[in-house]
């Protein structure tokens, strides 16, 4: 048989508006996002703005690390035409070594 609780329930399901059970979706989305940001240390109001630094800190992190292997390449690369060019003058006897 149908348990009355349950008929109830459904009845009571059967006469929510959509008006209603939009706004109770809203509730209800709203308490899961504030119970999100209070679980991750930021329910103060200042999330945006936390949030946003912490996006401006990892681009920056990217943009440093980004322009540390372009530094380290061109340090390789000076590196090797500069040795090549002492080898090249060394070779055609450029430099004031013993002749």
């Amino acid at each position: 048989m149908i348990d009355p609780e349950k008929a109830v329930l459904v009845e009571n399901m059967l006469l929510l508006r959509k008006e209603d059970f939009d706004e109770l979706l809203d509730r209800a989305a709203e308490r899961g996002a504030e119970r999100c940001l209070s679980h991750l240390g930021l329910e103060n109001g200042h999330a945006a703005r936390d949030i946003r630094e912490l996006r401006d800190l990892l681009e920056a992190w990217r943009d440093a690390r980004h322009t540390a292997w372009q530094t380290t390449i061109k340090v390789v690369t000076t590196g090797i035409l500069a040795a090549l060019l002492v080898g090249a003058a060394i070779k055609l006897k450029l430099m004031g070594g013993p002749q």
